[in-house]
């Protein structure tokens, strides 16, 4: 199959606006994420420059925006603190971003792009709300100057709170000021895409005019008026890594799976997810040498940008290009940056992450236990367990989900023929004798639907002369040693009472696998009937036979 080609088209006037718009706002958000992992802000600046202009370039969501993520920043800080790595060290950082962007490539030429979607709505849900949660304990202590001996996410929460008393009263007024100039215009309209960027700006200068002494960005490290020098990954601890950086690029393809979706290519191209796991891949490969921690798709950063006008792939190019000239220009500039702005800022984002979930959380709660409880299973995890285990743990409930869900599909319905159409019915307890017997199977073909299907196949001790036609076109799709041994013995013991068991509606490789197992020779080569390109016609030819098999018999005893 060809791969279609990279269109970049034209930049327009509208692109190099919402480029410029969603630079600026780079700078607080990437500085306030890569604060809430734990990481220099600046490295949050980096991560908005080479990844996204890359990203952009070769992604096929012509519009999704590749940078730091509030939560790909605290999978990266729990990865390599959990590996005994220093995460101030910028080798430890470049390494990590490399070998996340390779494992992304690689996920990208291997088209691994539909196994995201065995990823649930509700194992999603739990993890991006343990997420908001953990963003809004990872700054209490920038917001109110309290900093919290506690470890997990909860316990940050609590503790902060029972030490109220403990709160910098200074510090938590900048804070709240910060999101009062945030609500405040929000509520003009054409200027809600700036009330981050209006919110950072006129508390900064507010703090700096009058002198309020608070906690800034220079107090954490030195912004350089320049830009970010290269650096070298460490092939010694890329050992150490590479299971966690496994987990944060799972993260960060999960977080922007869905992009696609909610921003479709204006010019009508398909989207294609593989191929923004290249792209995202290559970003990383590309911002891993410039100091940038691990990024991906970014729906916020995305978001910001559709708003102020993005039309091509030009909109993210011009994003990364006008951050690196406002670094290079008044890069200095951004030490003066309060941190309880930047905490309140976060804060926001936290709330508006939680209030975003809202509706699924609902959801789910009203679409089962089984997906509530695993809902519930997943913020847990990622609120108390490193997040590299908590996207695996998830993982692996997504992926119980799908089965559970598969094997609750599959049952059998008994079909009757009806002047030259079939119509469903319940499937008869006994197997009538002299009579053909349709049954339609439906579900996955999985091996965990056998118990419940054989609950419900009719019972044939007394059964003579009679006929089962298994209608399975979906069995087994999935290749199983438990359903082909389930139709072995259903056929012998049809068999052993004179009955007969055809399979029907099978393609030519469910033919060729029941051969190689030595399943048609029990079954009988006449008793196997493949798919016909008219859906029903293979079944009606069967049963005219069977019919006629059933007649010639009738009154005969077993042979």
């Amino acid at each position: 199959m060809r791969r279609p080609k990279l269109r970049v088209g034209r930049p327009t006037p509208k692109d190099a606006v919402a480029g410029f718009v969603t630079g600026l706002f780079s700078i607080p958000e990437g500085m306030a994420y890569a604060s809430i992992g734990g990481f220099n802000p600046v490295l949050g600046l980096y991560s908005g420059m080479v990844p996204t202009t890359v990203g952009s370039l070769f992604s096929r969501t012509v519009l999704m925006t590749t940078t730091l993520t509030s939560a790909i920043a605290l999978t990266s800080q729990s990865v390599l603190s959990s590996a005994g790595l220093d995460p101030d060290d910028l080798d430890n950082v470049a390494t990590l971003t490399v070998l996340v962007g390779a494992i992304m490539v690689v996920f990208g030429l291997l088209r691994l792009g539909s196994v995201m979607s065995f990823v649930s709505n509700a194992v999603m849900t739990g993890f991006t709300s343990g997420i908001a949660l953990q963003i809004v304990a990872g700054v209490l202590g920038d917001a109110t100057g309290y900093e919290t001996d506690a470890h997990n996410t909860i316990a940050k929460v609590v503790d902060s709170f029972a030490h109220v008393a403990d709160w910098e009263v200074t510090t938590l007024l900048v804070a709240l000021g910060t999101v009062a100039v945030w609500v405040a215009v929000r509520l003009v309209p054409r200027l809600e895409p700036f009330a981050i960027l209006a919110a950072l700006v006129v508390v900064t200068v507010v703090v700096v005019v009058f002198s309020i002494d608070v906690r800034d960005v220079g107090d954490i490290g030195q912004v350089p008026s320049g830009l970010p020098h290269p650096i070298l990954p460490d092939p010694g601890v890329m050992p150490d890594l590479l299971a966690g950086a496994v987990a944060v690029a799972l993260v960060a393809l999960a977080q922007a799976a869905g992009i696609g979706a909610a921003v479709p290519n204006p010019d009508g191209s398909r989207t294609n997810l593989s191929g923004d796991f290249t792209a995202q891949g290559l970003a990383n490969l590309a911002g891993g040498f410039f100091r940038a921690l691990p990024t991906g798709g970014s729906l916020s950063r995305t978001g910001v940008a559709t708003s102020a006008g993005a039309r091509t792939r030009w909109a993210g190019i011009f994003a990364g290009v006008f951050l690196a000239l406002v670094v290079l220009v008044a890069g200095g500039v951004a030490e003066l940056i309060p941190m309880p702005v930047i905490g309140g800022l976060v804060i926001v984002i936290g709330a508006e992450l939680v209030v975003g979930r809202l509706p699924d959380i609902r959801l789910v709660l009203h679409t089962g236990l089984l997906p509530a409880a695993a809902m519930l299973a997943t913020f847990l995890a990622t609120t108390e367990l490193p997040l590299q285990q908590a996207i695996l743990l998830g993982a692996g409930l997504s992926l119980l989900l799908f089965c559970v869900s598969a094997e609750r599909s599959g049952r059998l319905r008994a079909l009757v023929r009806e002047d030259g159409r079939w119509r469903a019915t319940a499937v008869p307890a006994e197997l009538p004798s002299d009579a053909v017997t349709v049954l339609h199977h439906e579900g996955a073909g999985l091996f965990a639907e056998v118990t419940r299907l054989e609950e419900v196949w009719p019972r044939s001790a007394d059964a003579r002369n009679a006929v089962v036609i298994l209608h399975a076109r979906a069995v087994p799709d999935i290749p199983s040693s438990t359903v082909l041994k389930s139709l072995r013995r259903r056929a012998r013991q049809l068999d052993d009472h004179g009955c007969r068991l055809m399979v029907v509606g099978i393609d030519p490789e469910q033919a060729e696998l029941l051969s190689r197992t030595g399943l048609a020779d029990d079954l009988g080569t006449d008793n196997i009937v493949q798919q016909a390109p008219v859906f029903f016609e293979a079944l009606d030819a069967a049963y005219d036979d069977a019919t006629r098999w059933v007649e010639d018999r009738r009154g005969e005893g077993p042979s």
